[in-house]
């Protein structure tokens, strides 16, 4: 059985909308991790240096330098010292595993300030790496850049100490310094934002934390650090989250993607108030939607069914659209409540959905992508129903 890769139609768009072609209709450059044998068929996944087991987040270094995969499936963190040209390449440093072919959470021992349970997402501003090491309720912080395997954390938040991996601490209510099943986490503008998914908020830092288990500045989706209800226990839905996964700060607008409620929450400016509503939602109709595609079977260019990862390229913002398993852009120049998408890859239109399209993956097809990163021009995609990450190439 041969694999055939059949480049979409992008130019069917819906009555009154515009699409665009977001990425090279001929698919990836490069394939990472995809272990498929010469039949077609995907070989039993197991941990080599190539392989990849369901990675949730992907993350560049500035002027092409490390390239850092968050293997979440093996609980590991996997290390290109400079971005793979070449299909499947071999990662040439790995965190969270005593070599490339062990895996297991926290590398079946303890705790550490080197292991990782279900690490998810990433992010760096050229100094400084951060992963959500979700299972182990906590972030770890290396204050410079890893240049070894399984070289320990500079800092952890959301525990004490390195030795600790309690749901917030082990406390039946959050506090400002604690986390429970933290999904994302992103530098920017000087600040840490902490997709504290399980607690149903994110947690701001105003400035890089500089001891291990400092509490947060700032909570959104919450009106206090110690609440942790469904939707902020219904306060009102410009002011609650459900599943928060992912963060973006773009023009010093705040996006978080709400996938719990299939819509992306955008703040207008960096809010300086605990509960702070946000200005507007992308998604829905308004602040009190939250049906995955609108109730419908059928996706559309302002729908969305559980939103994950989310990146900002060249003016645009670039959604994974995970359930729908395919990505979205939203030009930034024109955000507002209930903007319309102009940008789509990895689906023929908006009106279509399907894991790979409903067949065999190829290179321009995604299955549940979970998290995004981009460098110039290209889109770092973690492909995670299809265990792989896609390094594809931006639209001229």
């Amino acid at each position: 059985m041969m694999r055939i890769s059949l480049a979409p139609d992008y130019r069917r768009p819906l009555p009154g909308s515009v699409t665009q072609q977001l990425l090279d209709p001929r698919g990836a450059r490069t394939v990472l991790g995809d272990q498929i044998a010469a039949n077609g068929v995907p070989d039993p996944i197991r941990p080599q240096p190539n392989s990849l087991f369901g990675p949730r987040g992907v993350c560049f270094a500035p002027h092409g330098g490390p390239f850092f995969v968050a293997d979440t499936g093996h609980h590991r963190l996997m290390i290109w010292n400079k971005v793979p040209q070449a299909d499947n390449a071999d990662a040439d440093l790995l965190i969270g595993q005593p070599d490339f072919y062990s895996e297991g959470r926290n590398a079946h021992g303890p705790v550490g300030p080197a292991t990782l349970n279900m690490p998810t997402g990433l992010s760096s501003d050229g100094k400084v790496l951060a992963i959500a090491d979700a299972w182990n309720h906590r972030v770890l912080i290396w204050r410079t850049l890893p240049e070894h395997s399984n070289q320990p954390a500079d800092l952890v938040l959301g525990q004490a100490d390195f030795s600790s991996g309690a749901a917030n601490r082990g406390a039946a209510t959050a506090a400002a310094d604690t986390l429970n099943w933290c999904y994302g986490v992103t530098i920017a503008d000087g600040r840490v934002f902490v997709a504290d998914t399980g607690n149903r908020r994110v947690l701001v830092w105003n400035s890089m934390p500089r001891r291990n288990g400092q509490p947060a500045d700032l909570v959104l989706g919450q009106v206090d650090a110690t609440t942790r209800d469904d939707n902020a226990s219904g306060v009102g839905g410009a002011v609650g989250m459900r599943w928060p996964h992912s963060v973006a700060v773009e023009n010093n607008k705040i996006l978080v993607a709400d996938a719990g409620n299939n819509r992306i929450m955008v703040w207008n400016s960096m809010p300086n108030a605990d509960g702070a509503p946000c200005s507007f939602v992308l998604g829905q109709s308004g602040f009190d939607g939250n049906d995955h595609n609108r109730a419908s079977y059928h996706p559309n260019n302002r729908a969305l069914n559980m939103p994950y990862g989310m990146a900002v390229h060249d003016g645009t913002l670039v959604c994974a659209d995970t359930a729908n398993s395919r990505l979205i852009g939203y030009p930034l120049d024109d955000l507002r409540m209930d903007a319309a998408a102009c940008g789509l890859a990895a689906q023929s239109g908006f009106a279509d959905k399907g894991d790979n399209r409903w067949r065999f993956a190829t290179r321009d097809s995604v299955c549940w992508p979970f998290a995004l990163a981009a460098s110039g021009k290209t889109l770092a995609i973690a492909d995670t129903g299809n265990n792989r990450v896609l390094l594809w190439e931006a639209v001229s």
